[in-house]
């Protein structure tokens, strides 16, 4: 019964400590950034830095007019860049210009 019971907790805890499934969207940040110019026309759209409690991280939008596609990128600073959605249709939203005396 113990033997049982001692199996069953160290495949339970190796099953909670395994990198999750979304872990296999990860890479070298260079070869995901040319994968993104390359087959899917992408450029750099946007970023910043995400601050976190246990490290900061790059969030970056990729997209591309050509064929309305986007990436989302977190790159660690480790090099490795996970991608954490992608999608069709890309839009932007354009700021309305502020005209000097007039209140914005």
């Amino acid at each position: 019964m113990f033997k049982r019971l001692l199996s069953s907790a160290l495949i339970f805890g190796m099953a909670a400590i395994a990198p999750p499934a979304v872990a296999a969207s990860c890479a070298p940040r260079d070869g995901v950034v040319e994968r993104l110019q390359q087959a899917y026309s992408e450029s750099l759209s946007a970023g910043g830095l995400q601050k976190s409690q246990t490290v900061d991280t790059v969030v970056e939008v990729w997209s591309s007019t050509e064929t309305g596609s986007f990436t989302v990128l977190v790159t660690h600073p480790s090099g490795i860049s996970c991608i954490v959605a992608s999608g069709q249709h890309y839009f932007e939203v354009a700021t309305p210009a502020v005209l000097p005396g007039l209140p914005g």
